[in-house]
């Protein structure tokens, strides 16, 4: 072995046996406990990077093979794996719950600055389903299409976007601008600017982050469609 390949497996091995000489086992449940006297639950892997009373979901993999293991070591109640079951099934409950609920509320609003035959919902591209926007809108200088979502916070916020720039590469979604509406009114425009500024890869110049309140500031300079009668002869 080089000396440079023993130093990095001693230090491996030093990071292990700190780990576990600073994670034991009883020191992992009282964190687990911990929080759940401070939420009445348990925590999910994203929680348990982010609660400084438990090691992280990388070293939990390493030492005990990962979360659901450990909270079987551990005896904890409620559901090992938050991934399935019924755990899983309400929380895709509640999700499309608040969707249905946010774009209901998006769409009233289009609809009156815009006129109904001219906001269309679940707007696709093709006729491959995967390839739709939640509202396209048609105006007097052109059209643009609305994305909605809810990202429960700033790291959500990151990987739903990523989601999406990777579904807005495809080539018929490319052809039109799009807004990427955040329905959150805990994050506003200084999260999105910070966040966007740090993106490796930053959005093409006709894809954008709005809230709920920047999208109405962009629609009041759009004018409408007008309905014209046929005329009669």
């Amino acid at each position: 072995m080089s000396c440079l390949g023993f130093v990095r497996h001693y230090l491996l091995l030093y990071d292990y046996g700190m780990e576990k000489q600073l994670w034991t086992v009883k020191k992992i449940k009282d964190g687990f406990e911990k929080f759940y006297e401070a939420h009445k639950r348990y925590p999910t892997s994203v929680e348990v990077d982010e609660y400084p009373y438990l090691p992280s979901s990388r070293q939990i993999q390493r030492r005990f093979g990962g979360l659901p293991q450990l909270r079987r070591q551990l005896a904890l109640g409620g559901p090992e794996d938050f991934t399935k079951g019924e755990y899983s099934s309400e929380r895709a409950r509640t999700i499309n719950r608040r969707a249905h609920i946010l774009e209901k509320e998006v769409y009233a609003y289009l609809v009156v600055v815009f006129g109904k035959p001219f906001v269309h919902r679940e707007y696709f591209f093709t006729d491959d389903a995967r390839t739709r926007t939640d509202f396209f809108i048609y105006h007097e200088n052109g059209n643009f299409s609305v994305d909605v979502f809810y990202p429960k916070d700033r790291r959500n916020l990151i990987l739903c976007l990523n989601s999406k720039l990777r579904t807005y590469r495809k080539i018929p979604l490319l052809q039109y601008p799009v807004i990427f509406l955040m329905m959150n009114s805990d994050l506003g425009e200084e999260d999105i600017r910070d966040i966007l500024a740090h993106k490796k890869n930053p959005l093409s110049s006709y894809q954008n982050v709005m809230t709920f309140s920047q999208v109405k500031d962009f629609c009041k300079n759009k004018i409408p469609l007008e309905i014209k009668s046929k005329e009669r002869y």
